[in-house]
């Protein structure tokens, strides 16, 4: 399998991508979907072998320039999975946080903090993922006050997307590790609450360990079509099934039959509802596009308390960059990146949560949901910079 690239550069290109992928049924890396490829759109799919053999002539013919990204995706796979059974399970003291962690390995990491950080963390379960996995999230902070502000942070919606987990996880370590050393954290600790669910979709993200490295969408199954999942971030009771998502249970941006059809969504949505009043901040974390998103995702409009986000999205970009000089784009997320109903963050917002945003993290498609284990170290420095930003901003108050 190769993964391309391909620009369109007129309408008349973007016609005959659009039918040549929805006709070879190729997997879409960017956009999510080929409704949102139009001129100008930087547009990555996964080709699988057999139909390159087809599409790249195809293309050639048809005088569309086309860029391979991965020439080779099952060797890039082997390298990243491929080398576990060697680098053995060492104990949870001396976790690595990085390289990519199977869901049984990130739980078991969840077990052992809540056992040994039991003064800053306590772990519970929100309930049941479709194939009867726990739904488990971290509460961290100090339990200095019976009423605290929060803060919800949820890795892994889509789950191919493995930076997103390594991340959440990333955090945990950073706050455990820097509490005492490290006023800011010590502040956000102290005067906040931060609930982490690392892993949202449990069963997607076990699936893509086991059987598919790319699969995206949970794993409940549909009785008309042989088609598993539903696109956990298009099931939201937001706009629901309007444009960017698909009715048909067989697309990676399908809605599902219902909002809240996922029992993870509707336990996180039922959570979320019961703390509102609590949280004050959404994080999703996603892959991959380098971009710091908020509301609306399902329409162009401006957010009535734009003035503040804004000002904060900007703050945490510019943290992020002083890292590596990694540049993130920011804005509102239909405008930023595309149009999309019945999105998490929208939902979040539209419940009463004032900061809601969601991270594209590295990168811009080189490595795609490929992001090799090398720079999970540098993409979770840089985004820690950005989460304490708009953390900290939590406890301004912004005018």
């Amino acid at each position: 399998d190769k993964v391309i690239r391909v620009v369109p550069e007129s309408e008349r290109e973007t016609q005959i991508l659009k039918a040549a992928f929805n006709r070879l049924k190729v997997d879409m890396w960017q956009p999510s979907s080929t409704f949102h490829i139009a001129e100008g759109t930087v547009t990555d799919v996964r080709v699988p072998q057999n139909t390159s053999r087809s599409l790249l002539p195809y293309l050639q013919q048809a005088n569309i320039p086309y860029m391979i990204l991965i020439s080779d995706l099952q060797s890039v796979i082997e390298n990243q999975t491929g080398s576990r059974s060697h680098r053995h399970r060492r104990s949870l003291s001396e976790y690595n946080y990085e390289v990519y962690h199977t869901l049984e390995e990130i739980q078991s990491w969840m077990h052992h903090l809540n056992n040994t950080h039991s003064d800053l963390v306590h772990m519970f379960s929100l309930g049941k993922s479709y194939e009867g996995r726990p739904l488990f999230v971290l509460k961290l902070g100090k339990r200095s006050r019976p009423y605290k502000k929060a803060v919800w942070m949820d890795c892994g919606i889509h789950a191919r997307e493995w930076i997103g987990p390594a991340f959440c996880q990333w955090f945990v370590k950073e706050a455990l590790e820097t509490y005492q050393t490290d006023p800011a954290m010590r502040k956000m600790l102290t005067q906040l609450y931060f609930y982490i669910m690392p892993v949202f979709n449990v069963d997607g993200y076990h699936f893509s360990w086991t059987n598919d490295r790319f699969w995206r969408k949970t794993r409940s199954k549909n009785t008309r079509f042989w088609c598993h999942g539903v696109d956990a971030n298009r099931n939201w009771k937001v706009k629901w099934c309007d444009q960017g998502a698909s009715f048909h249970p067989c697309d990676d941006t399908y809605c599902g039959p219902f909002p809240e059809s996922e029992p993870e969504v509707k336990a996180v949505a039922y959570f979320l509802r019961k703390h509102r009043k609590q949280i004050k901040a959404y994080l999703s974390f996603h892959a991959y596009a380098q971009m710091l998103l908020y509301p609306y995702s399902y329409k162009y409009a401006t957010i009535p308390n734009f003035s503040c986000v804004e000002s904060v999205a900007y703050d945490a970009v510019n943290a992020l960059q002083s890292a590596y000089g990694v540049r993130y784009r920011y804005g509102p997320a239909s405008s930023t990146l595309y149009v999309s109903s019945g999105s998490s963050m929208d939902w979040a917002y539209k419940n009463g949560i004032p900061y809601a945003f969601a991270f594209e993290l590295r990168d811009t498609g080189h490595f795609g949901f490929l992001l090799p284990e090398t720079l999970i170290k540098p993409t979770c420095t840089e985004t820690m910079l950005a989460v304490k930003n708009i953390t900290l901003h939590l406890l301004k108050k912004c005018h």
